[in-house]
């Protein structure tokens, strides 16, 4: 007689899938508020959309990852941050164009499914959820034997916010003589880890938990340090009417990332030395001899966003917001030159 063959003998544990999930909805159900309209559990998440206070609502979506910045967590056993960090970065991207978040959903794929881990992945999304005023609706936990090493996993995640059509910031209106200012980072963010993890454990020989007097952390700890949200700064100033621009800098850095809100014609001449560069970076580019236009296309440098604001309204950033510097300037485009110039 044949043996009869489960799932489990497969590889996938609906067993574990169900703790998971158990745990899951706990989190979730923390960030609900009164346009939350289905369960953890559905097989579409159902949010409220009526918004009687806007009068053209637009809705702003982005999807995005964590990226290798997940090797820190599988190699330090920190599982409760890069939740927080995928969170907090799409926040900031939908941010960019005016929108406060709504709801937002998860991936989660890996090979064996480890509940307390798929946990504490959620946990870290919840808490950013909570703090940005944002739902976690649903996502997707999946488990696919042999298609990750053993203890990784992916993630990835979707949010939608929702901005007034009059109050959709769009870099249109950006001139010559505006300023640039700097909020900033508290490290990078999660971007750039690909050659982070190069220049430290293959160039430079440290471990994940090598104590750096420089960084005043270990190495593991000063890379994992969460992708902040810029909601709670800009949010109070989205509406005033002077917040020109905003560019998050994320993959790409500097270089990549400002000119996708600058009009034709314009171009930024930014000032090295006028904000605190994170030590994190000066060591990481003095231990692969980083050239400066790599650093500055790859990295945030310790500048999480850039906001573009006329001179006549800087001061109100300075006042709202907390080591916020101006960094640059907005120029006339000069052809055959970058558009952003790091002097």
């Amino acid at each position: 007689m044949t043996q009869s063959v489960s799932y489990a003998d497969a590889g996938v544990s609906i067993d574990n899938a169900n703790r998971a999930v158990a745990k899951i909805r706990e989190y979730a159900r923390s960030t609900f508020n009164e346009r939350t309209l289905t369960e953890i559990g559905s097989f579409g998440g159902m949010f409220a959309g009526a918004f009687p206070d806007m009068a053209e609502p637009i809705l702003v979506a982005s999807a995005d990852g964590v990226g290798t910045k997940l090797k820190l967590a599988f190699e330090t056993g920190v599982h409760n941050t890069v939740g927080a960090d995928l969170v907090n970065h799409c926040v900031n991207d939908i941010l960019v164009q005016g929108a406060r978040p709504l709801f937002f959903l998860d991936y989660f794929a890996t090979g064996k499914l480890e509940p307390d881990v798929t946990a504490s992945v959620v946990e870290g999304m919840a808490r950013a959820c909570r703090e940005n005023k944002c739902v976690l609706l649903g996502g997707e936990t999946a488990e696919m034997p042999d298609f990750y090493p053993p203890g990784e996993y992916d993630l990835a995640g979707f949010i939608v916010g929702v901005v007034d059509e009059a109050r959709v910031i769009d870099g249109k209106t950006i001139e010559p003589g505006d300023v640039v200012l700097g909020i900033p980072s508290n490290g990078p963010q999660t971007n750039g880890y690909s050659l982070a993890r190069k220049l430290f454990f293959e160039v430079g020989g440290y471990k994940v938990d090598t104590f750096v007097d420089e960084l005043g952390s270990t190495v593991g700890e000063a890379l994992l340090a969460t992708h902040q949200s810029f909601l709670p700064q800009l949010g109070p100033l989205l509406d005033s009417g002077k917040i020109k621009g905003l560019a998050h800098i994320t993959g790409g850095g500097f270089l990549e990332n400002i000119p996708r809100i600058l009009p034709e014609g314009v171009s930024v001449e930014i000032s090295r030395g006028s904000w605190h560069e994170l030590p994190i970076f000066g060591l990481m580019q003095k231990l692969g001899s980083v050239s400066d236009k790599e650093m500055f296309r790859t990295f945030n440098m310790g500048i999480g966003m850039v906001v573009v604001c006329s001179e006549a309204d800087a001061t109100v950033f300075h006042e709202a917001i907390k080591n916020c510097e101006v960094i640059g300037t907005i120029v006339p485009r000069k052809q055959n030159l970058d558009r952003v110039q790091i002097n």
